[in-house]
């Protein structure tokens, strides 16, 4: 639905975005990933055409976006913009009207998400009155009020706590089932594990990484399996082909955390297990995308972007 092809951006003596190309599918949840000062929101400010490209182009349904498509995505900035003197309730139906709802139609969406995010009673008070997660509750609200086919959030989760971040998630896939696609910029990698089919890990203005979720942590893997067996003890040999890096007695038994080498499969080492054991768990550990992001984005690096 939406790709850039090999975007170019260079401020004074910064390149900001050194060729870059996404492509993100339509219905799916696209994760724009990379440490503070990478390129994504550049690149996210180019797709709403809020800055130009030096070179490269960006196209929606294979066609250069227009400022008329821009005005039908639905766009959360990671600077949030309300207007802090307004009533929210005036503030939510000024923004909905920008959006192109008639009056009547924007109360009664409106009505509907105040509802599900349990928001009711906030309709008179000033937008300066609310923390800074409950400002952002309202500006999700008037960023999905108009139903539109694309989103953008950058940095959805900041601000919110654990309750109302899983509230969001909730919300961010059932706008996916319902035909949204979705491009989601975030530190939060556990979101991205929820969330994301696919992503683009930028880094010095470059993509260094892309694909599917899955696809990227099973490409990572460690090869490293948690194994529970019945009894007091675990056996093993020189030539097993496995290091134990942890091993727990546990009230069922033992459990234990080995490293395989990368020649051995999990069918070897369960079968070589199964000989000397009762094996009551088994499964291998694959990397978070929290491990890849750490792996490929080198730490120091991400010091010195902050």
């Amino acid at each position: 639905m939406l790709q850039t092809n090999n975007v170019v951006k260079q401020y004074a003596g910064h390149l900001a975005l050194n060729g870059v190309s996404v492509h993100v599918p339509e219905g799916s949840i696209y994760g724009l990933l990379g440490p503070n000062g990478a390129g994504k929101t550049t690149l996210i400010r180019i797709v709403n055409q809020i800055i130009a490209p030096d070179s490269g182009e960006v196209l929606l349904n294979g066609k250069p976006i227009t400022m008329d498509d821009v005005r039908h995505i639905g766009y959360l900035p990671e600077e949030r913009g309300l207007y802090k003197k307004m009533k929210v309730g005036e503030q939510a139906m000024y923004l909905a009207q920008l959006k192109g709802l008639d009056s009547k139609e924007a109360k009664k969406r409106i009505g509907v998400w105040f509802e599900k995010f349990e928001i009711t009673d906030w309709w008179n008070k000033k937008v300066e009155e609310l923390s800074k997660g409950m400002q952002q509750k309202v500006q999700f609200i008037t960023t999905v009020i108009h139903e539109p086919k694309l989103l953008i959030f950058d940095e959805p989760f900041s601000g919110f706590d654990p309750v109302n971040a899983v509230l969001l998630k909730n919300e961010i896939l059932e706008l996916k089932r319902k035909g949204a696609t979705i491009l989601l910029s975030t530190h939060n990698m556990n979101s991205v594990e929820e969330l994301c089919d696919q992503i683009s890990l930028i880094d010095h203005s470059n993509v260094v990484l892309q694909g599917r979720v899955d696809e990227i942590r099973n490409r990572y893997r460690t090869f490293t399996y948690r194994i529970k067996v019945l009894g007091n003890s675990f056996e093993t040999s020189p030539d097993d082909g496995f290091v134990v890096l942890e091993k727990k007695e546990k009230s069922f038994g033992i459990e234990v955390r080995v490293k395989a080498s990368e020649n051995s499969t999990s069918y070897d080492l369960i079968k070589m297990l199964v000989a000397r054991h009762e094996i009551i768990a088994f499964e291998e550990e694959l990397p978070s995308m929290e491990d890849v992001f750490i792996k490929v984005v080198n730490p120091q690096n991400m010091m010195s972007h902050e």
